[in-house]
This record gives C-alpha cells, sequence and structure tokens, in this order.
C-alpha cells in the first residue's frame, strides 16, 4: 500500500505486462490508419476480456475526439453508462442491442447511432460483434 493510503496499492513495485503497445507511442502521429478487421482479430485473440465480455482498444486520440474499437462476444454487454460528449456508435460487424433512455435500437452492420452528451446507454451483444465509438467531449 502507498505511504499515508491504505486503500491504494503501490503500483511501483509491481510489474504488469502490456497487452498492447503503449497508448502514448500508438496514438503519436498525427495520421493514423485503421485496419478494423486486424485490430479485431488481435483483440479477440487476447487471453481475458472485461468484466461485460467486451474488449476495446483506443484507435485515435486527438484533443477532445477519441475513436475506440469495441468487440464483443456472443452474449455480452458493455453495462449502462454515460459519456461527457456526443457519442457516435456504428457497428462494423454482427448484432448489437443498444438501450439508450428506455429506447431500444436493434443495430446491424453499415448502422450508426448518435447520442448527445450525458443520454445513459448499455450495450448487449446478440453475436459476436465489432462497434467503433466516437466520442468527442464537450465538457
Amino acid at each position: 500500500m502507498r505511504p499515508g493510503n491504505s486503500t491504494e496499492p503501490d503500483m511501483s513495485t509491481e510489474t504488469t505486462e502490456r497487452l498492447r503497445e503503449h497508448p502514448d507511442t500508438r496514438l503519436a502521429d498525427s495520421q493514423v490508419a485503421v485496419d478494423f478487421e486486424a485490430v479485431a482479430a488481435r483483440l479477440r485473440a487476447e487471453p481475458s476480456a472485461g468484466e461485460g465480455g467486451h474488449r476495446q482498444q483506443v484507435v485515435y486520440r486527438h484533443g477532445p475526439v477519441t475513436i475506440t474499437l469495441f468487440t464483443f462476444d456472443r452474449f455480452t454487454h458493455l453495462p449502462e453508462h454515460a459519456a461527457r460528449g456526443v457519442v457516435s456508435m456504428q457497428v462494423l460487424r454482427g448484432r448489437l442491442k443498444i438501450t439508450a433512455e428506455g429506447r431500444v435500437y436493434q443495430m446491424g452492420p453499415g448502422q450508426m447511432l448518435t447520442l448527445a452528451p450525458e443520454v445513459r446507454h448499455a450495450v448487449a451483444a446478440e453475436e459476436e460483434s465489432d462497434l467503433l465509438v466516437t466520442i468527442c467531449l464537450t465538457k
């Protein structure tokens, strides 16, 4: 534990192996070409998924804009949450059910849903799926 703070572990003595190149290096260029199929394949090959069964990788970040690729295994989800900016969700592969403030959207490849800032939403995968999420912070 850190001196004076009994709730936070001291990470300076722990070693953790990164699964991916550090974002500071990966996102340093002013021009980024992304092969979403290749990124999704690498994410699926990782040994473990997040708490809801999804994996994600930021593919671009500049100022208030962040673009992230999410991969979902069948019947996995992203719990309800909200973003401090405009959210654009584009389904690249599979079928997703996106719930936003009580409205349900059944989304497939080539479909996009855009949400205003602070709209609470959740994502559930009906099959193995890829989702491209762009967030433009407004606050």
